[in-house]
């Protein structure tokens, strides 16, 4: 029904007053409402991975289903019987999807990652506090965002790991370094995490031992089947490999392919399995790419240990320094693949769960790179195998995104916070299954660390 308005003369009608801000906070801060855009986002992503042939699941049926298989027949276990580009334990999570039957592996993959995900959320987000609230939304934006490459790949298990044995860090350390130590067995990228906290923390040897000993156990599996030297193989597996298209370094030779600079030209690895660029000076700016990698992380974790002796506290340190190690690992890695934007949440969530807003510029950069990603994988990826301009200007921007990550993690580091910014920092007082223990009210948890 309307009413009529003597001022205007004609019959207004009645507008629905908007949400207040109270109600959208409630909404937002309602568990149930949570696990329904949990559920929602990964729906969404496993059809989009789905879509289109399956494009986003190329991996999964076309190189992880026939491991999975000839390991199950005990015809080759890769890692055990041969050389493998994966640490050993990565033959867990790619075996388990045969649990569902071979013929629905891509629906057991898709499950397990339904899985791994909603465990590092509950984690994430138990005891509604208000920045681990926000970092679980934020969390399911960027997956959004990245697209199906987000669960159709082995980093997705490695990143819900990793997310668990960082919250739990300050709770309970050893659990924390067994988990980050397993996903470091499974993709190799979260042994950044380790560094970054044996530098942070004072109790860093015994961080140390707990990597190594369960590294021990790990490696003792395959030992007794008769591994030998394969287990190590996933160190050189990649280092005669060639320039992927995507990674940042092959930026120069694409936009040489794009205007047809001779000897420039984009092909297919058959061994690798990869897209990879070739031109004059590729072949030395390949072999450069490791050492140059091993030193600037050399670098980062020598500004790392500068900011621990000039007392930065740790709820800043191990954020920034997380997020510089992994954004290097990215930025001067040869190879490029969409899947290792994935590895950037880790450190962003974590810094917004000890730093709230004050990570706030980290996560909008790294949710850029995200967006930029899923443009270029897997909807318009035929675009850039044919070097299309404005698909390499696309990756451009999107490998120059890497380097600003980067810039930003170490100005951090190097600046220290100013004044009182840390002083409403926090660490998580509890993240099931561990809780901090109870401490005197004048005690300050975070300068033991």
């Amino acid at each position: 029904m309307g009413r009529y308005d003597d001022r205007m003369g004609i019959e207004a009608t009645r507008v629905p007053a908007p949400a207040s801000p109270s109600t959208l906070r409630r909404v937002a801060a309602s568990p149930l409402s949570l696990w329904i855009a949990f559920l929602s986002v990964h729906l969404l992503l496993g059809g989009l991975a789905l879509h289109g042939n399956g494009m986003g699941l190329g991996d999964v049926y076309l190189v992880y289903k026939p491991w999975a298989q000839l390991a199950a027949q005990g015809t080759s276990i890769v890692g055990v019987s041969t050389d493998w580009v994966y640490p050993f334990a990565a033959l867990v999570p790619i075996m388990l999807p045969l649990l569902a039957g071979a013929d629905n592996y891509v629906g057991g993959w898709l499950t397990l990652v339904l899985l791994v995900d909603a465990a590092a959320f509950a984690v994430l987000i138990g005891g509604r506090e208000r920045r681990r609230l926000a970092a679980g939304w934020w969390w399911l934006a960027f997956l959004l965002l990245l697209g199906p490459i987000a669960v159709g790949r082995l980093d997705a298990v490695s990143v819900a790991l990793a997310i668990v044995g960082l919250l739990w860090l300050t709770l309970h350390e050893r659990a924390a370094v067994v988990t980050l130590t397993v996903a470091t067995w499974i993709k190799v990228w979260p042994a950044a995490l380790i560094v970054a906290a044996v530098i942070a923390l004072r109790s860093r040897w015994r961080i140390v031992v707990t990597a190594a000993v369960t590294s021990l156990v790990i490696v003792i599996v395959p030992l007794i089947f008769g591994a030998g030297m394969h287990v190590l193989s996933f160190i050189t597996a990649q280092t005669g490999r060639g320039l992927q298209i995507e990674a940042p370094v092959s930026t120069i030779w694409m936009w040489q392919a794009a205007f047809h600079v001779p000897d420039a030209v984009v092909y297919y690895d058959r061994d690798i399995l990869t897209f990879q660029v070739t031109g004059a000076g590729s072949v030395t700016a390949a072999s450069l790419m490791n050492p140059l990698l091993a030193v600037c992380s050399v670098v980062v974790a020598l500004i790392g240990i500068r900011a621990v002796r000039r007392g930065t506290p740790v709820t800043r340190i191990l954020p920034e320094l997380t997020l510089a190690l992994v954004s290097a690992f990215i930025a001067f890695n040869k190879v490029g693949s969409p899947q290792y934007v994935a590895w950037l949440a880790v450190p962003v969530v974590l810094g917004l769960v000890y730093q709230g807003r004050g990570f706030r510029i980290p996560a909008t950069l790294v949710t850029v790179t995200a967006a930029l990603t899923q443009l270029i994988y897997p909807y318009l990826y035929d675009w850039l195998l044919s070097v299309h301009p404005a698909m390499v200007a696309v990756l451009t921007v999107r490998n120059l995104m890497y380097f600003v990550v980067l810039g930003w993690a170490i100005a951090a580091l190097w600046r220290g916070p100013r004044g009182t910014e840390a002083d409403a920092d926090s660490l998580p007082q509890h993240a099931w299954p561990f809780r901090a223990p109870k401490q005197e009210p004048s005690a300050d948890p975070v300068a033991r660390l």
